[in-house]
């Protein structure tokens, strides 16, 4: 099978073609998801074979620093979604290095996923799924009959809400991310060449690891909070 890539002139776009009718097109956004997938699909292979060689009792850095984290991250799942839903923090917490990585690696130039709405979008879409089946698998039918609360006329409304959590989510991401990104390009026009490396390199630092971070973290605390608003009541 042949392969080609054939630019799409003034589009910014590119095409792969596999065959004449065949092919994916690539834009920014997908050749960094491409790079972090293949990024944090190395880092779980390296983190795997190194816990082959872990000690009950930690004798090295790298063991104390994966199980400071992952005990740090159980212990804030559990906090907001009790012990009976602490398998989710698996999820969130893959969630958050993604969102992480996806963040931060405007550090080197290419654009930041999360400063695409289909992207965010999609990942707060994941949240109303989770939702749903929390809803199911905990609460049977009683999960439809919160629809029909007050009465059956607010169902439409109700359905509405639960799905405009994906918008408020995926919005919230990416209008931060995408404000940060303008606010560097302006801050580059503005500056004078002399000063245009130094500062901007400063504050993309801020910009991409302290707020990515935080970003990250809000996102994945409104979707446990939102996640547990269908788990029935817990002892």
């Amino acid at each position: 099978m042949d392969f080609d890539i054939t630019s799409i002139e003034n589009s910014g776009y590119a095409r792969l073609y596999f065959t004449d009718n065949i092919f994916i097109t690539l834009d920014d956004t997908l050749i960094s998801l491409w790079l972090i997938g293949i990024v944090l699909v190395v880092l779980a292979v390296v983190v795997r074979i190194k816990i082959k060689n872990f000690k009950e009792v930690p004798e090295t850095k790298f063991q104390n620093i994966m199980e400071a984290i992952v005990e740090f991250f159980d212990g804030y799942a559990t906090s907001i979604m009790t012990p009976k839903y602490r398998f989710l923090g698996n999820w969130f917490f893959g969630v958050f290095i993604f969102f992480f990585f996806a963040n931060i690696i405007g550090i080197t130039g290419l654009r930041n996923p999360t400063a695409d709405l289909a992207v965010t979008f999609s990942m707060g879409l994941t949240t109303v799924v989770l939702m749903q089946y929390i809803g199911i698998r905990y609460n049977g039918a009683r999960h439809f009959k919160e629809w029909l609360e007050p009465i059956f006329v607010f169902a439409p409304l109700n359905i509405i809400s639960d799905l405009t959590k994906s918008v408020s989510l995926g919005m919230r991401l990416f209008a931060n991310i995408l404000s940060g990104l303008i606010l560097m390009s302006l801050i580059y026009f503005l500056l004078p060449w002399w000063a245009s490396i130094a500062i901007p390199g400063a504050l993309s630092l801020v910009f991409d690891i302290f707020f990515g971070a935080l970003q990250a973290y809000i996102f994945i605390t409104l979707s446990m909070f939102f996640i547990m608003t269908k788990a029935p009541a817990t002892e």
